[in-house]
């Protein structure tokens, strides 16, 4: 029993000591080191900018962790990945601005039929509804393949979350809908899940 016990303890003191550092940084500013748990395989750092106000994010991730950007028209963000100790020192890199020839719908609050010019990985379009106070919303953008692909994983906490490759494939029906609260919860998603 003695050795059972002794085995599991260097079990847990030695993955313990394999764990993944990564700056951990909340949306106001402030920084620290930690430890990540062992199923949190990644390091992660996440930029959203919107009417000229960035909020910047670090933080462990999970081994499902999404590199890329995302275009809503109004706003910007991009996310970086990496699995090495205290890779996401860095902010995320800035989204390029070149175009790349795709172009997709996105909301501004009272119609959803503008048109924006997708950039660098960008290679999707995107479209997502729900409800806010009993309203219909909607957010609508261009968003790189693999933010797609991770939440198509977590699509039964967002809801109603598509993703395109055609040009303006994400329709262009008009919504009310509150942006600056739609633009925050699919933000706050990627970012936080």
């Amino acid at each position: 029993m003695d050795l059972q016990i002794s085995l599991f303890l260097l079990f847990i003191l030695f993955t313990a000591g394999h764990s993944l550092r990564c700056n951990d940084c909340s949306l106001t500013g402030s920084c620290t080191e930690t430890q990540c748990s062992i199923w949190l395989t990644n390091c992660f750092s996440a930029a959203i900018t919107v009417n000229s106000t960035t909020l910047k994010y670090k933080s462990c991730a999970p081994s499902v962790c999404p590199s890329g950007s995302i275009n809503l028209g109004i706003g910007r963000g991009s996310a970086k990945c990496c699995n090495t100790d205290l890779c996401n020192n860095q902010d995320a890199p800035d989204p390029t601005s070149a175009p790349n020839g795709k172009k997709c719908y996105y909301c501004d609050g009272n119609t959803c039929s503008n048109t924006v010019s997708c950039s660098g990985t960008e290679d999707r379009c995107f479209n997502t509804t729900g409800n806010f106070q009993s309203q219909p919303i909607a957010v609508k953008g261009c968003v790189s393949k693999s933010i797609c692909d991770i939440v198509s994983v977590f699509d039964t906490f967002v809801g109603g979350v598509s993703c395109c490759s055609g040009n303006l494939c994400n329709s262009a029906q008009s919504v009310t809908q509150s942006f600056l609260f739609l633009c925050c919860s699919l933000l706050s998603f990627i970012l936080l899940h």
